[in-house]
């Protein structure tokens, strides 16, 4: 490749990487311009680390023909397990282990190595395979993002020329700091996610970070907490205590998700959620839908834990409605976006009532009476109560006991909870 098009496909490169153009759209828009320029590319895999509560990593892969492989993979932990023989395997490590930042290998004659994948890559008609590590220092690090990885292949029984080698370490460089651009992107947005839940960090991320900016919002109101959780984490191995509410919350969260509500905040082994939107009543019955199917999902957790002779429980929720400020707050070092007011304490204390009246579900007054006139019908009173902290007493509701035992109210109810 010519100067000039190595110089045009570098300008590319950069152009896409500040645009933000997704990463296996970046590799084929790269690999198809090698090709138009004369570079025979025939196949070609880069992969990254990242920062994500489940995967370790994501690659892209870009092949000259048809193929059913999916042009983005990722992948989880490569500590131990068959991902740690088949990671210890790969030229990658050897090259890590071995302090070298590429490797070439004539598929022709590749019987006597014992490195993963290559075999399979012979198989399928390449025949010179070259691997890059790019190292990022450690002020470029982000987690394990350490490194950028490579490899590239081509059909021609000579291999890549010295000229296409030369142009493959000037561009690849390039081509890793356009991946790892957009990857640092949605390590951006992954963290803003999972740590501020998923309307919060939109906000955060489109600038929303402002001391004291706050919004005033209706919103329907969700905390639910474990029911006897203090007593079952002092009957457990230490090691057992986070898995256990970690179940409890993926079920509860995973509900939430589920029926379009937000979660704010993790409190121990509460959940502080939100259901918002135009239409407040039908914001009502996305929070009834969420407790049915959290319901769901703790037998179906239950009957798992049970098998494994691990401790169950079940869980205490409590629904109300009222204006909530939305937004920062804390101090100039240290923010938390989330929402306060009256109606959160509030909802934090009807959830606290389940224990004394040995109800799972309790809601609001003001949650009942936004509801329509069949939702009403499946609330009944459980009576009116003081709540602590809180000036006024409270109404508070229940669900009709029918629906738990008579099947023609069970879906009549999820009927109703789905229209």
């Amino acid at each position: 490749m010519d100067l000039t098009p190595r110089l045009n496909l570098m300008n590319w490169l950069v152009s896409q990487g500040l645009t933000g153009l997704p990463e296996n759209e970046v590799l084929r828009g790269f690999c198809e311009r090698c090709r138009a320029e004369g570079l025979d590319l025939s196949r070609g895999l880069v992969f990254i680390d990242t920062l994500h509560p489940i995967y370790e990593g994501r690659g892209f892969r870009w092949n000259d023909v048809e193929s059913n492989e999916g042009d983005t993979f990722e992948y989880g932990s490569t500590s131990d397990g068959d991902a740690a023989k088949n990671w210890r395997r790969s030229t990658f490590f050897h090259m890590l282990e071995h302090g070298h930042d590429e490797m070439s290998i004539n598929l022709a004659d590749c019987a006597w190595l014992d490195f993963s994948v290559i075999d399979e890559l012979a198989a399928k008609g390449h025949r010179h395979f070259v691997a890059f590590v790019h190292r990022f220092g450690e002020t470029g690090a982000l987690g394990q993002m350490d490194c950028f990885y490579s490899y590239w292949l081509t059909r021609r029984a000579a291999g890549f020329t010295e000229a296409e080698m030369s142009a493959l370490r000037d561009l690849v460089p390039i081509l890793g700091l356009a991946i790892k651009s957009a990857a640092q992107v949605d390590i951006v947005r992954t963290l803003g996610r999972v740590y501020l839940g998923r309307d919060a960090s939109e906000r955060v991320l489109h600038g929303r970070i402002s001391r004291g900016v706050t919004e005033r919002i209706d919103a329907v109101l969700w905390f639910s907490d474990l029911r006897g959780s203090t007593a079952i984490s002092e009957s457990i191995g230490p090691g057992e205590i986070i898995p256990f509410l970690n179940d409890y919350a993926q079920a509860s969260i995973d509900a939430i998700h589920d029926a379009g509500g937000d979660v704010l905040k993790l409190i121990g082994d509460g959940v502080l959620a939100m259901f918002t939107g135009d239409d407040m009543a039908a914001s009502r019955r996305s929070a009834l839908a969420a407790e049915h199917q959290f319901r769901k999902n703790i037998i179906t957790l239950n009957a798992r834990r049970a098998k494994e002779g691990r401790p169950v429980t079940s869980a205490y929720i409590g629904l109300h409605v009222g204006e909530v400020y939305y937004g920062n707050i804390g101090s100039e070092d240290r923010l938390d976006f989330t929402v306060v007011g009256p109606a959160v304490n509030e909802v934090s204390r009807i959830a606290s009532m389940c224990r004394s009246i040995d109800r799972d579900l309790l809601a609001s007054m003001e949650f009942r009476a936004g509801l329509d006139t069949t939702g009403r019908r499946y609330l009944v009173s459980t009576g009116r109560y003081a709540l602590r902290g809180i000036g006024r007493a409270q109404d508070l509701y229940t669900l009709d006991p029918d629906i738990a035992s008579s099947e023609p109210v069970t879906g009549s109810y999820e009927r109703y909870l789905a229209s």
